[in-house]
């Protein structure tokens, strides 16, 4: 059994974030099921918003709770935007270089926001984030980085967190923590058609399931409307939602502009699923050409060759596109200091609820929710933590349930969305 004062599951940006923003006198390990760039953060592509400057503050909580249908929680909301700027200038300090334009930054928009506020690394902004955000954490004595580890099962008597089983190969062990943080991301492994990196299934939120950690809106889950339409079911490559923001306009196959692009994902994602289901097509067009070629290859290099490899090249084609599932609003119901309802566990990232999102996400808010609550969970343990009696919390080596815990996660979306039964892996 290993023992550790804090074991973070999961080595996302949400993880990543919460461990550099613990005191370096707290000893952190954190797992990952494969290698650390094994996540979905690492793919986001389009950027991250921010608020512009005080005079943003109330549009931007107001863009949010819009696209969200009214039903995020304001509490949140608030605690997002007002916090957004001091945990961009955290993440610029740390390494991040955000495109710039002359002396201020490079502002684009993407959907449902009423101005350019987003910022972004070309379109590799996750990448570029998750990547400072991991040679931090090597250089940090107190952080210990752990892949291909995967978490079996929480370790939960009468309410209180005490560590994790886990797995590496075919070596079975425990890990004992004064605190547990999960970070493990979404669900888009479960489904046949998404932009997540399959190998995420939703363990976490199954695991919290199992022990009766209390969820909030599973049924919330968000399809993107651009994905790049390839003839199987796989994981999707997707064409960001800044290509939008930049002017890229979305035509059916007779040619005709059918929606107004830079309306809520949720809005778009119908009318396309609509258009194509009226003309008996597999997919919708993305027009990016009337960009310029120096601009597209510039402003989007990783889209251009991507879809170069595929025979596409966007500054000449038409991009076929249709949606996938992308995102859950739902997870784990967190309090805005991420804590579960279960004593000495965390949630930060997608696996989290913190009602922040509603019934839709506001594009390029997933990151920065990531850092928001990620840096409160940090400061939160460092005051739980002075308060422990950790002696309290050492526990013994506990046996290994080897149950398949994403089945109990499909059975529980099936139960509040079967509408979604073609879309997930219901026999596997």
């Amino acid at each position: 059994m290993m023992h550790t004062d804090v074991v973070i599951v999961g080595g996302g940006i949400s993880g990543l974030y919460t461990a550099l923003n613990i005191q370096d006198n707290v000893k952190v390990l954190v797992i990952t099921k494969e290698e650390l760039s094994c996540c979905n953060s690492y793919l986001a592509q389009g950027g991250i918003s921010v608020a512009r400057d005080s005079n943003d503050i109330q549009r931007f909580i107001e863009d949010t709770c819009r696209a969200g249908g009214y039903n995020n929680s304001l509490e949140a909301v608030n605690i997002l935007v007002k916090e957004s700027r001091q945990n961009i200038n955290r993440l610029i300090q740390l390494g991040v270089k955000f495109d710039m334009d002359g002396n201020d930054f490079n502002y684009t928009k993407e959907g449902a926001h009423r101005i350019n506020r987003i910022l972004h690394c070309k379109d590799r902004t996750g990448e570029i984030i998750h990547g400072v955000l991991t040679s931090q954490c090597k250089s940090k004595k107190n952080i210990t980085l752990s892949e291909n580890v995967t978490m079996t099962d929480l370790i939960v008597k009468n309410n209180q967190c005490l560590g994790i089983q886990i797995k590496s190969g075919d070596v079975e062990d425990s890990v004992s923590a004064h605190i547990t943080v999960l970070a493990t991301g979404g669900v888009g492994g479960i489904f046949k058609s998404t932009t997540n990196n399959t190998a995420i299934k939703g363990e976490g939120m199954a695991i919290a399931l199992k022990h009766g950690i209390e969820m909030k809106d599973l049924d919330k889950i968000q399809f993107h409307p651009t994905a790049l339409y390839e003839n199987s079911e796989k994981q999707r490559f997707l064409i960001s939602e800044s290509v939008r923001g930049e002017g890229a306009i979305l035509i059916n196959n007779k040619g005709e502009r059918f929606i107004d692009e830079l309306k809520p994902r949720d809005v778009v994602t119908k009318a396309i699923d609509k258009e194509i289901k009226n003309n008996n097509s597999k997919y919708v067009y993305l027009d990016a050409r009337h960009l310029g070629k120096t601009f597209l290859i510039n402003r989007f290099p990783t889209i251009y060759k991507e879809c170069l490899n595929r025979g596409i090249d966007i500054t000449k084609d038409l991009i076929p596109i249709l949606p996938a599932q992308h995102y859950i609003m739902g997870g784990i119901k967190v309090d805005t200091k991420a804590t579960s309802s279960a004593n000495n566990l965390y949630a930060v990232g997608e696996v989290s609820c913190t009602g922040v999102h509603g019934n839709n996400r506001l594009a390029s808010n997933s990151l920065l929710e990531s850092l928001v609550f990620s840096h409160r969970a940090a400061i939160d343990i460092g005051i739980k933590l002075r308060k422990l009696n950790c002696d309290k919390y050492k526990i013994k080596k506990l046996s290994f349930n080897q149950s398949d815990n994403k089945d109990i996660l499909i059975n529980k979306i099936l139960s509040l969305r079967g509408d979604l039964k073609d879309e997930l892996y219901t026999n596997r």
